[in-house]
């Protein structure tokens, strides 16, 4: 299945975009989607309700598309998980997860501005495959234990202010991975048996219609089954929270291509999970 939010910030409609691209309103089994919706069986729910045809339609054209989890409790993110971004980042390739968090109200919808700092000049694009718990995890077992706290995967723009990042950080990165707007997510969540191998997905980006990224998930150091099983022997992952699994060479910090500026569009696509687009503007402060 693919799940969206339609609708003005705040006022987000859950609904289901069926394989005929319709929207089914999914009103009448929740109020969002959400990690209590995931943890009591939502997703399970609404694949019965579109398999028996009882989800109404809901009209969204024109609507914002919101991103596709509502209020994740933790944003929990792995830096330099391909070998060919480490490298141009300056780095050698980590041993173990590298892991650091943004705060949950980064995140937008897939289509919204992204605000650059005031007098910031450093900020980059990362395209990246995201992935949202469905199950409370802690001390998982095993890769497969792993896979079966998933509820699905989108994709995540993890935004960063290279300056913030690494000049003012005192040497970890949360400085530069939380400015308002540098998380845009969606548009879809989509669920596990549609998405099939997420170790082979292609992720691209384009910066003004000029290709930035090409790469795929299977270049990772470490798997998104890895991954999850790592980070619940060192915290909690609890439904709903949203795991960025690292971004692919290609990004502005590698002196190849120019920052942010005022004006620019960035456009990021992964396969089977669709596209997203923002603008970026100057924020006021």
């Amino acid at each position: 299945m693919r799940l969206m939010r339609l609708g003005p910030v705040g006022q987000e409609v859950p609904v289901v975009l069926d394989q005929d691209g319709r929207h089914l309103d999914l009103r009448p089994l929740t109020a969002d989607i959400d990690g209590s919706f995931l943890s009591t069986g939502g997703l399970a729910r609404a694949a019965d309700a579109v398999a028996a045809g009882t989800l109404p339609g809901f009209d969204g054209r024109g609507l914002r598309v919101g991103a596709p989890i509502a209020r994740p409790q933790a944003v929990v993110c792995i830096g330099m998980n391909y070998a060919a971004h480490a490298a141009e980042s300056g780095s050698a390739p980590p041993t173990n997860p590298v892991v650091f968090l943004k705060t949950p109200n980064t995140v937008v919808g897939p289509h919204d501005d992204i605000l650059l700092p005031p007098g910031s000049g450093t900020t980059d694009w990362e395209v990246e495959l995201a992935v949202v718990i469905g199950t409370r995890a802690r001390y998982l077992s095993s890769p497969a234990e792993a896979a079966a706290v998933i509820a699905g995967y989108t994709i995540s723009n993890d935004v960063s202010e290279r300056t913030y990042q690494i000049d003012r950080s005192g040497g970890q990165w949360s400085k530069g991975k939380c400015c308002e707007t540098f998380n845009p997510l969606g548009p879809w969540l989509v669920t596990p048996d549609e998405v099939g191998d997420a170790g082979d997905l292609g992720l691209r980006s384009w910066v003004n219609d000029a290709p930035r990224q090409s790469s795929r998930t299977a270049d990772m150091i470490f798997g998104v089954d890895h991954l999850i099983r790592d980070l619940s022997q060192h915290l909690v992952l609890e439904p709903g929270d949203v795991v960025n699994t690292g971004t692919p060479e290609g990004v502005a910090l590698s002196r190849r291509f120019p920052y942010l500026g005022d004006g620019d569009v960035v456009t990021l696509e992964i396969d089977r999970l669709g596209r997203q687009s923002q603008r970026c503007r100057r924020s006021t402060g």
